[in-house]
């Protein structure tokens, strides 16, 4: 019998079925957009002129924020705090359609908050509110005891390690056992210097960076102009990852290079980025894991979801800010890439 395949639009009709666990770092991103006339006579800095300011979930939350387009069932977990931006991070994730009643409130934390100044389509500068710490033990059971009552309903878990603390061994440890009965799709992105055993899950998806750090291998070719079909350092960091994570798949995320995928199956597969202009790459990472884990969960393979992702982040590099996919754009590109369907695994 021939593959079966899935059409574009039965696979976007797919993703508003899926129930998807997002648990991370979460945090707020705010943009102050403005224009540059002038230098400061203080300094030899431009001076922004402010035209308007807006705030997004960010981190972890900003994962959530490009699941929720597709209609999916989305579920956020993480730690904020009682301060003002914690009740503006909140308050933007009802706006955004996220729930919050997995997340945890901790009213001696300062909510990590990141404010980018942008003027003339470039970031000026960004300033970071933020005091790393990580989740006690306590918090890390408190937090369990939600989590436990949603997982019998989920199809897929990402975690999202920023490396802000919500992210612990502990918590990995007692997420991991208490999900395996239910046999969910489970894709982390992992932060080098967290090491944390991630057995048992589905994919992990570093950047080239990362990659080369949680190796612990210096990256002699990080400069670019290497196929990375032939880029010896970068496959032996991903076959060496791969084995030591003891998961499916690992997804190296590659910037202008695209996403390379290593697999218990085969050798490494290649997807080229598709962008054409790219004007900021704030949230690409966010989009690749999101739209990944939901083709996974849809029931396609790891090569074809990552083609998907592939997609959708070569369109939001596109955009200013941390600005997520909407469906018909992706829809849009799937049909093109894809005109007969992609197959199920």
């Amino acid at each position: 019998m021939g593959a079966s395949f899935i059409s574009p639009e039965a696979l976007l009709e797919q993703f508003s079925e899926q129930r998807v666990l997002v648990i991370g770092d979460v945090m707020l991103d705010w943009f102050i957009w403005g224009s540059v006339a002038r230098i400061s006579p203080e300094a030899p800095v431009p001076v922004v002129e402010v035209q308007r300011e807006s705030r997004y979930p960010g981190g972890a939350a900003n994962v959530a924020r490009n699941i929720t387009p597709f209609g999916a069932h989305i579920e956020l977990a993480g730690l904020y705090g009682t301060d003002p931006n914690g009740a503006l991070l909140a308050d933007t994730l009802r706006e955004c359609g996220i729930g919050t009643a997995l997340c945890l409130e901790d009213e001696s934390m300062a909510t990590i908050t990141k404010t980018r100044v942008v003027a003339r389509q470039q970031q000026v500068v960004r300033i970071d509110r933020e005091k790393r710490r990580s989740i006690s033990s306590a918090q890390v059971a408190a937090l369990m005891q939600k989590l436990e009552s949603v997982l019998p309903q989920l199809d897929g878990i990402i975690i999202e390690d920023y490396g802000k603390g919500l992210i612990t061994a502990e918590l990995v440890e007692m997420l991991l056992k208490a999900a395996e009965p239910h046999g969910l799709i489970i894709t982390v992105d992992p932060k080098p210097g967290n090491p944390i055993e991630w057995r048992g899950v589905t994919t992990v998806k570093p950047n080239r960076s990362e990659a080369f750090a949680c190796a612990g291998v210096e990256d002699v070719n990080r400069d670019g102009g290497v196929d990375p079909l032939t880029d010896e350092p970068l496959l032996s960091v991903g076959r060496e990852l791969l084995k030591r994570w003891a998961c499916h798949q690992v997804l190296l995320t590659l910037g202008e290079q695209g996403m390379l995928v290593f697999s218990e199956e085969g050798e490494p597969v290649l997807m080229p980025a598709k962008a054409r202009e790219v004007f900021d790459v704030s949230g690409a990472g966010d989009t690749a894991i999101a739209l990944y884990t939901l083709c996974l969960c849809a029931g396609l393979s790891a090569t074809d979801a990552a083609g998907v992702a592939n997609l959708a982040s070569s369109i939001v590099v596109g955009k200013l800010g941390t600005s997520p996919i909407e469906k018909d754009e992706l829809l849009d590109s799937i049909r093109k890439e894809y005109p007969d369907g992609l197959p199920l695994a």
